[in-house]
């Protein structure tokens, strides 16, 4: 990143960035209402010692990046990227307590707005991460994904958005969600019940999504260099199952072509026998509750896994729509299920990542959701960044 590039070089202190971006989110987050809490002295002691470290010659990859962090509880996640330089300036908003089908967050100062449109959802859960990443309150925001928590707001705010490995590393417990309100589909938060969460990181830059992976990749797993050719893929408009609205998925599919144009992927035509993937619905749903009945949520589990293989063995990624509806307003989702293309890939555990695809009629963006096999991390963002996102 050119922040931690000026650190280290002594071109910029961490203690100066770190002002500039609390009086940046000082005066921006009244209106965006992206954090719930801004942790202004923290943040500079610790990039007093970021500065410490970087004067005693200590090469940090991420020094004096300021990043959000999902949650008030969200340090923890955090630490292989404070130990790498960062320094976290606050806590993102998450959806409020009693809100389990509003994909919206709750700031200090407020439900959190899309910066595109500030009568629409940035998504969620990881909304104020999303929101800040976009308005250009902070490069870095961490986020968690247990059904799209990570690449629904991404898509809907124009960012990156990736969500690695399911259980490739630990995510600290998220709260149980209490039931939908009478007359709602009930939109899903995350979970780590069945495996369905996993880490992410919400970025304008495909760059930057690969300095967190080198931070955050386990140990003997280092990101590899670019491959020798481009990837193979094939869009699926639907997994099959899905029925996305004609505006999110031309968006998306134009920006398929448009990696394939950028030699970022070379794009295979549609098979004779489409990918149809079991609605992951109801398995998730008992997934993630207690005392559910799981053999029919493994049995779909199975099926999509075995079908997945059979895919990953003919092409390299597997594009889709990242969702199957436009950012909706306050007021809440409807009867739609903004997750309808990205939990599959929590009950399977493939890691994802949303790249902007386009403005929709509305002015708001949406997304293109980019599918690896299991550890396939630095094949997304290579795609990325070789499609123009760097």
């Amino acid at each position: 990143m050119e922040i931690a590039a000026d650190v280290r070089a002594g071109r910029l202190r961490a203690v100066d960035v770190v002002d500039e971006t609390v009086a940046r989110i000082a005066r921006v987050d009244p209106f965006l209402c992206a954090f719930t809490e801004v942790w202004e002295e923290r943040a500079r002691r610790w990039a007093r010692e970021v500065d410490l470290r970087v004067a005693a010659g200590d090469r940090l990859p991420l020094a004096g990046v300021p990043i959000g962090v999902k949650g008030r509880h969200g340090l923890r996640a955090a630490e292989p990227l404070t130990a790498a330089g960062c320094v976290p300036v606050g806590a993102t908003s998450v959806p409020g307590p009693g809100t389990p089908w509003q994909t919206w967050g709750l700031g200090a100062h407020g439900r959190t707005v899309n910066p595109w449109r500030a009568d629409r959802t940035p998504g969620g859960s990881s909304a104020g991460s999303a929101a800040a990443v976009a308005a250009g309150l902070v490069p870095m925001a961490t986020g968690s994904d247990g059904a799209g928590s990570v690449r629904i707001p991404a898509a809907w705010c124009g960012v990156l958005g990736l969500k690695v490995t399911n259980a490739r590393r630990p995510t600290p417990p998220s709260p149980p969600t209490p039931p939908s309100p009478p007359g709602q589909p009930g939109q899903p938060t995350d979970s780590d019940r069945g495996g369905l969460a996993a880490p992410g990181v919400l970025v304008r830059h495909a760059v930057d999504a690969e300095a967190y992976w080198q931070a955050m990749a386990p140990a003997g797993e280092r990101p590899e260099g670019n491959p020798p050719r481009p990837p193979t893929a094939v869009f699926s408009p639907d997994l099959g199952f899905a029925d996305p609205d004609p505006e999110p998925l031309a968006l998306a599919r134009a920006a398929a072509r448009r990696l394939a144009d950028a030699g970022a992927v070379r794009l295979l035509p549609p098979p004779s026998a489409p990918l149809r993937l079991e609605d992951p619905a109801r398995a998730w749903s008992a997934l993630r509750t207690p005392g559910a009945d799981l053999r029919e949520a493994e049995r779909v589990r199975e099926v999509n896994d075995r079908l997945l293989a059979g895919f990953f063995a003919r092409a390299d990624l597997l594009l889709t729509p990242t969702t199957p509806n436009a950012a909706h307003g306050h007021q809440g989702p409807g009867d739609r299920f903004s997750t309808a293309l990205t939990w599959a890939f929590n009950l399977s555990g493939h890691p994802a990542i949303s790249v902007p695809a386009g403005l929709g009629s509305d002015g708001c963006p949406v997304g293109l959701q980019i599918v690896a096999p299991r550890g396939g991390e630095m094949t997304l963002l290579t795609t990325a960044r070789a499609a123009g996102t760097s």
